[in-house]
């Protein structure tokens, strides 16, 4: 899925108030103008072209195959007991439970022993932020795990989850810790934005109180890798001190490959946290 091409801009540069020229620093809707007591054609027109990209994003189809071989690692496909994007959208509860045969699939699929973190890739209410930003966010944040000496699942995707959907996937693993990479409900300027759920010792009935977010991943919004860098530290922290979500504070921390504090099951000297760089 593509976006449109802008539309074009029918007013001159050399005409803008200096509030019209702060537009360029942001997505947000502000000095918007007026015609007498409505908003400019071009406005309308924008606000109809971000509406209108909004809801086919909500509605699009994540194509598994395209994201498999984006990810280029090993994955596993499964999916909630929603039956298709009509249910999802209208049944929440279904998009947080794995269809039996997933859940099954899982089970057969333990190891001894079990892998300590769970990552899940799925649709959410944007397929397209999933199809656009997860594979650059684990392409930064598996040689980051993978070098702090912890084990990884292979990734799961799948379709139409919703948050939730992850615990019980972690549970029939038995991974201490989830990590849910979800397409955001799109905004009228971000209809591809990325979030990233948190949750350590991951169960069904988990509170949301129990997880950390790192949101809005996108181009516009929060980089990649700067999102990356920032779950591996939280990822390391909350192994680290067994607790996640408003226990577990975002210290802007990211891994160094050298000796670390080795607490709660990590590996002795495998890893340490030092302030994110700026970059």
């Amino acid at each position: 899925m593509s976006a449109p091409p802008d539309l074009p801009d029918l007013v001159r540069p050399e005409d803008l108030t200096p509030w019209e020229r702060l537009r360029q620093y942001t997505d947000a809707r502000i000095a918007l103008g007026r015609v007498g007591t409505s908003l400019p054609t071009a406005e309308l027109l924008r606000f109809g072209q971000a509406h209108a990209l909004a809801r086919d994003a909500v509605q699009a189809e994540l194509d598994v195959a395209a994201l498999a071989k984006a990810l280029a690692v090993e994955t596993v496909q499964v999916r909630s007991q929603a039956a298709q994007r009509s249910e999802y959208l209208r049944r929440p509860d279904l998009g947080r439970t794995l269809h039996p045969e997933s859940a099954q699939l899982l089970r057969a699929q333990r190891t001894n022993p079990t892998p300590e973190i769970l990552i899940m890739v799925s649709d959410g209410l944007s397929a397209l932020s999933a199809q656009r930003q997860a594979a650059e966010v684990l392409h930064t944040l598996l040689p980051g795990l993978h070098a702090a000496g912890l084990t990884v699942a292979p990734v799961l995707i799948a379709t139409l989850a919703r948050v939730a959907l992850a615990d019980e996937a972690a549970e029939l693993l038995g991974a201490r810790l989830a990590l849910h990479l979800i397409g955001e409900r799109p905004g009228l300027s971000s209809p591809d934005s990325l979030g990233a759920y948190l949750t350590y010792n991951p169960r069904p009935g988990t509170l949301d109180s129990a997880r950390n977010c790192v949101s809005n991943i996108r181009p516009a919004g929060l980089d990649a890798g700067v999102a990356a860098r920032r779950l591996l530290s939280l990822t390391v922290q909350a192994l680290r001190r067994g607790l996640s979500g408003v226990e577990l504070k975002d210290t802007d921390g990211v891994l160094s490959g050298g000796e670390g504090d080795a607490g709660n099951g990590l590996p002795k000297g495998s890893y340490s946290v030092i302030p994110e760089q700026s970059d």
